[in-house]
């Protein structure tokens, strides 16, 4: 029976059922004893109130070890400094970590003081795979034909009590993790792919904490509209009035006032109650961008005598790509075929081509004009921060790619061709 033919059952809860949440120190204590008792791989997810708080701290822990599930309420053991927690810490560095999309979960779990040492990402290990499909959802599915229900995911985890039929979701997260690790590890060893994968892995562990974003106002949704700098002065005052609010209240920003609204206010800038209402009211005014309403013109009016900003950031000196065919053709050449051969690599090893080589990466060594010399390519690749896997598979195809001075021609397309297809089409 073939993948689509496969009949799909509903996981509807773990099979040991579903557990207690663990938020007193003796309930912790036992868990902790349990899991250094057990052996093997340790599956953890974490929920967090992504939209709903300003933070992004864990608000659930699950955490299964052999057949148990546990569910760890974070909040009560962080305001009081259990000591529990570095148990639990000791037991999470004794083996190998699994979690599915490793860079959502890990910066909450460190915070909380949870720092694995050896990681298994299921998600990443199934696009370096070759999978299709790689959510968790999609992957119990392709492994066990049963699906996994989704319709929590979006919740309000900070709310207390929780309720039942989120924990049971909550549990099933890890409910068959081990098992997806396995199967995953499985296929990246049959195709020579599993040394690539840890070297990923440890690579997430590595990494150092993301640099906080200049301007990081810059990113509100919406920006397309603004072409002022009058404009981008308000979008980024009305911003900051927002962030200091959401955070000491720990509310998402988007709650307060939206991006949307935002950009709104900076193309028309009213100043007062009645205008600011007569602006938002065509998008949708909502009864909560009321209760701040005072803020909000105010960082208006601060906007109007403040010092305007530049539109664009000056960047890392590489313009936008779709300037290099006009402005830099000695440059955007060489890209052309860097990226065709990227991808042609990609299809053969069968993975995404933004996995096998950052493509932030590939337009560096040609924006830099980096000499065809493969060792140089190496070197500068490794700078990059390239892994050595990544390096002996795509160094060679970008040094040949540097000797181009003609772009890949573009596919020419055949107006007969498109006029019988659509003719067929009807």
């Amino acid at each position: 029976m073939s993948e689509a033919e496969a009949v799909i059952t509903p996981l509807l809860s773990p099979a040991g059922g579903v557990p207690e949440i663990i938020e007193s120190d003796a309930a912790l204590k036992s868990a902790i004893e349990k899991l250094a008792a057990g052996s093997g791989p340790i599956a953890v997810d974490a929920e967090r109130a992504s939209g709903y708080r300003y933070s992004a701290r864990a608000y659930l822990i699950q955490i299964k070890r052999n057949s148990e599930i546990f569910l760890i309420d974070p909040i009560p053991f962080s305001q009081s400094n259990s000591p529990l927690i570095a148990e639990l810490n000791k037991v999470i560095q004794s083996d190998e970590v699994i979690l599915h999309a490793s860079t959502q979960d890990l910066p909450c779990l460190r915070e909380w003081g949870l720092n694995p040492l050896k990681l298994f990402d299921t998600e990443l290990g199934a696009r370096l795979a070759g999978l299709p499909r790689v959510g968790l959802g999609a992957l119990v599915e392709h492994f066990f034909q049963l699906s996994l229900a989704k319709e929590h995911s979006a919740v309000d985890w900070s709310q207390r009590p929780l309720n039942k039929e989120w924990i049971n979701y909550a549990a099933l997260d890890v409910e068959l993790l081990i098992e997806i690790r396995e199967h995953i590890a499985r296929l990246l060893a049959d195709n020579g792919k599993l040394e690539w994968a840890l070297s990923e892995f440890q690579s997430i562990l590595n990494a150092p904490p993301a640099a906080p974003r200049e301007d990081p106002w810059r990113r509100t949704s919406g920006m397309h509209k603004i072409r002022k700098r009058e404009h981008l002065a308000v979008v980024r005052e009305l911003w900051l009035a927002r962030d200091a609010i959401a955070s000491k209240a720990d509310v998402a920003p988007g709650r307060l006032l939206s991006d949307n609204a935002i950009t709104e206010l900076a193309v028309h800038s009213p100043i007062t109650t009645k205008t600011f209402q007569k602006t938002l009211k065509p998008i949708g005014l909502r009864p909560r961008w009321m209760e701040n309403v005072n803020v909000w013109i105010d960082a208006i009016t601060k906007a109007q005598s403040a010092e305007l900003p530049q539109m664009r950031l000056s960047g890392d000196g590489m313009p936008p790509i779709k300037q290099w065919r006009d402005k830099f053709p000695e440059r955007y050449a060489p890209l052309t075929h860097a990226r065709e051969a990227v991808n042609q690599r990609a299809l053969e090893l069968n993975m995404p081509a933004e996995n096998l080589i950052t493509p932030e990466f590939v337009r560096r060594v040609c924006w830099d004009q980096t000499r065809p010399e493969l060792n140089l390519v190496i070197e500068k690749l490794s700078k990059l921060g390239a892994r050595n896997w990544q390096i002996e598979q795509v160094a060679p195809l970008l040094a040949h790619a540097l000797t181009q001075s003609e772009p890949v021609p573009e596919p020419v397309s055949d107006p007969g061709a498109e006029s019988a297809s659509a003719e067929g089409s009807k």
